[in-house]
């Protein structure tokens, strides 16, 4: 895992525990960064590369769309710089899934 994705897991885990979190989750011929099947929700973090992959990401958001999750994408910088915001986003998520 890179750094913006170890520090996301242990706030993931250490905030929501109850929708237990899984990381590198296979969805058909995808792996999504994190998901909580509980909550139908994925959770993908973008570096830099994925500027130039948006038709790429787009595919993959729609096929995992398909499969009854909801996908949230942030920035890696975002995660390190604005952590409680990254986690007040997810937090308005899962609200919506209760």
């Amino acid at each position: 895992m890179t750094e913006p994705e170890r520090h996301l897991w242990r706030a993931l885990r250490s905030t929501f525990p109850e929708y237990h979190w899984r990381k590198q989750v296979p969805l058909g011929p995808f792996f999504a960064d994190f998901a909580s099947h509980s909550a139908k929700l994925v959770i993908e973090l973008d570096g830099g590369q994925h500027a130039s992959a948006g038709a790429y990401d787009e595919a993959r958001t729609r096929f995992i769309e398909g499969e009854g999750f909801r996908v949230l994408r942030f920035w890696n910088n975002d995660v390190l710089g604005n952590t409680d915001g990254v986690l007040q986003r997810i937090a308005e998520e899962l609200e919506q899934c209760r």
